[in-house]
């Protein structure tokens, strides 16, 4: 009896822990796949960040290459102008290393006019000027 009583139990628990153990396996591929998906979903979500990232360090780059260009530019330009004040001032060196014309070595020597009186006395024949009114007719 008790043999018939247990085979009467048995196969129901048998199939009962078949389907426990099926109902087990179901869940944790469940799970499985629900953490599979979440890990790609994150992993779109950091090359999305990453990819946004690489485009704004590119953009920099970019700008920073331009800055450095505009640099040079300007570099290249100061160069120049460094070179011609260079060349200028050794042709200003070479204008005033020659001597003076004798006009205007003679206009240095004189000594500077200090009123009417001494303008008067540098007047050509010492004497002053006639008056408009005392002119001789001509």
């Amino acid at each position: 009896m008790i043999a018939r009583l247990l085979m009467l139990i048995v196969p129901p628990v048998i199939v009962a822990l078949y389907v426990f153990g099926l109902h087990q396996q179901r869940d944790e591929a469940k799970a499985a796949a629900q953490q599979a998906t979440e890990q790609r979903d994150q992993l779109a979500r950091q090359t999305t960040t990453l990819a946004a990232d690489l485009a704004k360090e590119r953009a920099a780059q970019a700008g920073l290459r331009a800055t450095q260009d505009d640099l040079r530019a300007v570099l290249a330009r100061r160069q120049s102008q460094l070179e011609d004040l260079k060349h200028e001032n050794q042709e200003l060196r070479d204008w005033a290393a020659r001597p003076l014309p004798d006009a205007a070595r003679r206009l240095l020597e004189r000594p500077a006019l200090t009123g009417a009186d001494a303008y008067r006395e540098r007047l050509p024949g010492g004497g002053a000027m006639p008056a408009v009114a005392e002119q001789p007719a001509q």
